[in-house]
Parts: structure tokens; C-alpha cells; sequence
């Protein structure tokens, strides 16, 4: 009833892995990784997770009718974040976390609010990026705002009407692990293979069932971003929506359909 994946296998070795097939190492009964509900390898279909970090790396277990086995790489931070979770709330549409935008001649800081957006008769997980300050082209240090060109340059397209669903870009994903948020990938630099951080969490971002849910169910969340001092921190969804209605009648918002990546 353990699935181990050829990924899981290349970094546990052929023997732990038999160990595991054979029931030896198995927990027997476990908390899913992705929707935190009882398991149990014996009874169930099951999907082996491993998450590694910079130094040191941890096995956990989740349904296979939630996520497939996978190894989900994370920074070391992270990692114990998920330990803490598997060992063991912020309100998603009130504002959950800030991180540092990388390659900005300023330390940009993110302002981070997820919430949920209906689109026709579908409700679309989905994150919303601010900047606390204006953010400059790398190589410059004008007083310009350069956030939304270099996103409209990375594909992520404008936004005239919230109630279209916005495209999908190349090479980006949301990295969640434990049913928690952890981050925002983008395309690995030119000659490495690995997809970089474009913003990440300080710590792992609880999500309400409802976002995990149409998560889950639609495997993509939508990635809304507009300049600073557009959105702000909104306490309800109705506001947040709002919000974003405003700032695409005003031509200061762009968006993007992503995967999931990790486990959700």
C-alpha cells in the first residue's frame, strides 16, 4: 500500500526504500502531509515525501489520493518549520508574511495576502504581492517603480477585468509543504536546473481549509501583483476583491496561473 518514487528511492537508498516496501520502517498510522487527516500505510494507498533541506532531510507520509510520492526540496528554515508541523494561524485574507525580493538594488521587502477569488462560478485559490516600497531595476538606483515590467517581462500579463482567469507562466509554481505555504519559485538561473526562490516566507503560512481545498482541487494558484501602495492589507475577501478590481480599472495590476509545487 506504499508508493516510493523513483526520486524518493535515488535519495533514501535501494535499501531503505525495501525497508519501507517491506513494512519495517513503515509508521503504520500517520498525519497526511498535504491535508492533515489521520492515515494509515496499512489500510491505504500511500505516497512516501521527502523533504530536504540544505543539511538534513525528513521522510513523512501522505494519502496517495492527495499527493503523489515526490521529493520536495526546501531551504533548511523551511524544513524545520515542516518538522515542527509533522511533529507536532494566521487569517490567509488579512495579510500573512513578507519576504525579500531577490536581484533589487533595494532589499525590497513583499507584503504577502492570500485569499480566495471568485471567477465565474469557481473560487481560485489565489496570493496577492505588494512591495512595501517601489522596487528599481537591478543596475539602477532611479526613484522609478520598475515592479511591473520586470514581471511583465518574466510573463505575467496585465489585468483588465479580475473576472478573467490569468494565464500561465513559464518555470514558476507555489511551493507548499505540510498544507502550509512556504513560497514562490521561479525558473532556475541560466545553466543550473533548480528553480530559485523569487519570494519566501520567513515562516510557513497556515491557509484556510477553503483556499488548501480549491487548491487541491485546481492544482494552480493565481499569482496577483501590482506596484506599492495599491492593494494593502485587506482583512476580508470582499475587500481584497475589491482592491483588486480597483487596481486594474487603474492599470497597476498583472497576474499569472501557477503550479503547485510540493505538496498541498
Amino acid at each position: 500500500m506504499l508508493d516510493v518514487s523513483d526520486a524518493v528511492r535515488a535519495e533514501i537508498g535501494d535499501e531503505e526504500a525495501g525497508r519501507l516496501l517491506a513494512g519495517e520502517n513503515a509508521p503504520g498510522s500517520y498525519d497526511c502531509t498535504s491535508c492533515r487527516t489521520p492515515g494509515d500505510t496499512g489500510r491505504e494507498p500511500t505516497s512516501t515525501v521527502l523533504f530536504v533541506g540544505d543539511e538534513t532531510a525528513v521522510l513523512a507520509f501522505a494519502h496517495s489520493a492527495c499527493v503523489p510520492s515526490q521529493v520536495v526540496r526546501v531551504s533548511e528554515e523551511q524544513l524545520q518549520g515542516a518538522v515542527a508541523t509533522i511533529t507536532g494561524g494566521q487569517n490567509p485574507a488579512a495579510g500573512a508574511d513578507a519576504g525579500t525580493l531577490g536581484g533589487a538594488p533595494r532589499q525590497a521587502v513583499l507584503g504577502v495576502t492570500c485569499g480566495q477569488v471568485l471567477i465565474g462560478d469557481t473560487l481560485h485559490p489565489a496570493i496577492v504581492v505588494e512591495p512595501t516600497g517601489p522596487i528599481a531595476r537591478p543596475g539602477t538606483d532611479g526613484p522609478g517603480d520598475d515592479f511591473l515590467p520586470m514581471l511583465i517581462e518574466e510573463g505575467f500579463k496585465p489585468v483588465a477585468d479580475v473576472d478573467t482567469t490569468p494565464g500561465t507562466v513559464d518555470g514558476w509554481s507555489v511551493l507548499m509543504a505540510v498544507g502550509q505555504l512556504h513560497g514562490i519559485l521561479q525558473p532556475p538561473p541560466e545553466g543550473t536546473t533548480q528553480p530559485t526562490s523569487w519570494w519566501q516566507a520567513h515562516q510557513p503560512l497556515d491557509v484556510t481549509e477553503g483556499w488548501r481545498t480549491a487548491a487541491n482541487k485546481n492544482h494552480t494558484v493565481l499569482v496577483y501583483a501590482s506596484p506599492h501602495g495599491t492593494i494593502g492589507q485587506q482583512p476580508r475577501e470582499d475587500l481584497l476583491r475589491d482592491a483588486l478590481e480597483k487596481s486594474a480599472r487603474r492599470g497597476t495590476l498583472v497576474a499569472a496561473a501557477m503550479p503547485l509545487a510540493g505538496t498541498s
